[in-house]
């Protein structure tokens, strides 16, 4: 499994990386190879605000839909428009090229809620 040391990662299973005064969110590898072939992303507009813990989109693989959770509440400055053409980035490129949006935190504190690498592992290793 790829897990990228310098992200974190929420209960959820985004992966956030910090850049500057904003943050980059995408879902994990493990997390995409548990849907499958993605089909379809649904993300929220530039503009739009997430709240930490609640849906800003959906994951839609031949499997199921999933609801895909905000780690950090604030207002969203980009979206990756490439996933709408291209969803199975996703599978193929979970933290490289299938960044999903990326956010303003509103609250930087949240972002201490979130976990190391390493915790994250344990986790999904716990499931």
């Amino acid at each position: 499994m790829n897990l990228p040391k310098d992200l974190l990662y929420s209960e959820e299973h985004e992966w956030v990386k910090k850049e500057d005064n904003k943050v980059r969110i995408g879902i994990t590898d493990h997390a995409q190879s548990e849907l499958g072939d993605i089909v379809f992303i649904e993300l929220p507009e530039v503009g739009d605000t997430v709240e930490a813990d609640e849906p800003f989109g959906s994951a839609e693989s031949v499997k199921t839909v999933s609801e895909l959770y905000a780690p950090v509440s604030g207002k969203v400055v980009e979206v990756n428009e490439e996933l709408e053409d291209s969803p199975e980035l996703v599978n193929e490129s979970p933290y490289e090229n299938a960044w999903m949006i990326v956010v303003e935190p509103s609250d930087e504190a949240e972002l201490e809620d979130l976990m190391s690498a390493e915790d994250y592992e344990k986790m999904i290793n716990e499931e």
